[in-house]
């Protein structure tokens, strides 16, 4: 349930980045309401650099607002249960998965105290709060029902944390945040390999996310999902059986061709993945190519 309409900034200090809507959410796991801050747009506070081979938009800093951290007001996460969600998922939780999420309350804050111990969820957000109220999403999608496509979201957390814990290890260095940032690679890895697979299996929709990202600029749709899990693969799989390695980026450049097919007969195709694709699968090719010479060599 959402009450209100209005806006109320969230401070009269200059410049403000964000506000607190006057519509408040009623938190489906405690029932309790709590206020929706969202970032402010234009004046400069949003200035677009380049997209990441990750189809990450890089913000610059600006004189006025230095560094801001777009994605971090697309989650929302209730004070009091410690309950963390997309913003419309507040809205169509099922009372069974409410449950689920309030009966690990405790374990839940405990997790995300371990690796973000001074988050506040009672100010405006910072990149440390954004960050630990990513994880705390994360940790909830692990207790809802496969209708509410938890997998792929859990994916998309995953990446964005990952991001998030590399901008915290260059404002907070020697806190192990690049360690944890591998972590995160590692499960957005896995979950977007699984998202696929229960999509092809039909066990859990892909389209229960509305806007696949990975970032919050430009939807890249079933397309980026695919690119993801072969650029994900390259960068973070597993390098102690290389075998298997190579087989999973020998699929992972078929599934990479296909999406050149495609891109060449139709202008909807986003020019910038297929820019990324194409440098993706000229990297899997060239590492084949190499392991492929090395058998030869071997073999003589």
């Amino acid at each position: 349930m959402i009450r209100g309409s209005t806006e109320k900034k969230v401070s009269d200090k200059k410049p403000t980045i964000s506000f607190y809507a006057k519509e408040q959410i009623d938190c489906p796991v405690c029932r309790k309401f709590f206020r929706r801050e969202e970032m402010l747009s234009g004046g400069g506070r949003m200035i677009a650099g380049n997209l990441t081979d990750e189809l990450r938009r890089i913000f610059e800093p600006s004189v006025k607002y230095g560094q801001v951290y777009p994605l971090i007001y697309s989650v929302g996460a209730c004070p009091h249960c410690q309950t963390a969600l997309f913003w419309n998922d507040f809205k169509t939780l099922s009372p069974a998965d409410a449950e689920k999420i309030l009966d690990k309350k405790e374990d839940r804050l405990e997790s995300v105290k371990a690796i973000f111990p001074y988050y506040n969820l009672d100010h405006e957000r910072t990149v440390f709060d954004g960050a630990a109220m990513y994880y705390m999403a994360l940790l909830c999608y692990e207790e809802v029902s496969p209708s509410f496509s938890p997998t792929i979201k859990k994916a998309v957390i995953s990446l964005r944390l990952a991001w998030l814990c590399g901008d915290l290890n260059k404002l907070l260095p020697g806190r192990n945040y690049d360690y944890i940032q591998q972590v995160f690679y590692r499960k957005a890895l896995f979950f977007y390999q699984e998202s696929l697979l229960y999509e092809t299996g039909r066990k859990e929709s892909i389209t229960g996310l509305a806007n696949l990202g990975p970032d919050i600029d430009k939807n890249y749709g079933y397309d980026g999902v695919i690119y993801l899990c072969g650029l994900l693969e390259y960068k973070y799989g597993q390098r102690e059986d290389y075998a298997a390695r190579l087989k999973k980026l020998d699929e992972s450049k078929r599934a990479i061709a296909r999406i050149f097919g495609l891109g060449k007969s139709s202008k909807a195709k986003p020019g910038p993945l297929l820019e990324h694709s194409r440098s993706l699968y000229d990297a899997l090719t060239e590492e084949l190519k190499d392991a492929n010479q090395l058998d030869f060599d071997d073999d003589e």
